[in-house]
């Protein structure tokens, strides 16, 4: 009996010590303002951009994609200094190297997932959630 105490103890010991440590925990957040950046955990103050570290998908930026494609069908009308007005329907090719604004920022209303950093300090915004 007194070894099973012994690591009873041991275990509750460890568990206290890594509690007391605040180790990185997943949490829960609303965006209550997108600029400046404030995210509300719980009751308690808003996290502010002091207190946040932003992964790729909740912010904008911009990406370099290569293409090769046609642009959709369009129409118009062409006038000769005649006067002969003629309709014509077509497309443009598009390829090559492009850099494209992906928008990402969070916006007010918006529930994201964070990891909150062992200390409490910092949270990293992991993504939003929900449609």
């Amino acid at each position: 009996m007194l070894i099973d105490d012994f690591l009873v103890a041991v275990k509750q010991a460890a568990l206290d010590a890594v509690a007391a440590d605040k180790p990185i925990q997943l949490t829960y957040g609303q965006v209550i303002s997108a600029a400046p950046l404030e995210i509300q955990v719980d009751q308690k103050t808003p996290l502010t951009t002091d207190h946040l570290v932003l992964t790729r998908s909740v912010t904008d930026y911009d990406i370099d994609m290569t293409v090769a494609h046609q642009t959709e069908p369009h129409t118009h009308s062409h006038s000769t200094p005649q006067g002969v007005t003629s309709s014509e329907t077509h497309s443009h090719a598009y390829s090559g190297k492009k850099t494209f604004r992906v928008h990402g920022a969070l916006k007010v209303g918006e529930h994201v997932i964070l990891l909150r950093m062992q200390g409490g300090q910092k949270y990293i915004v992991l993504d939003r959630i929900g449609g």
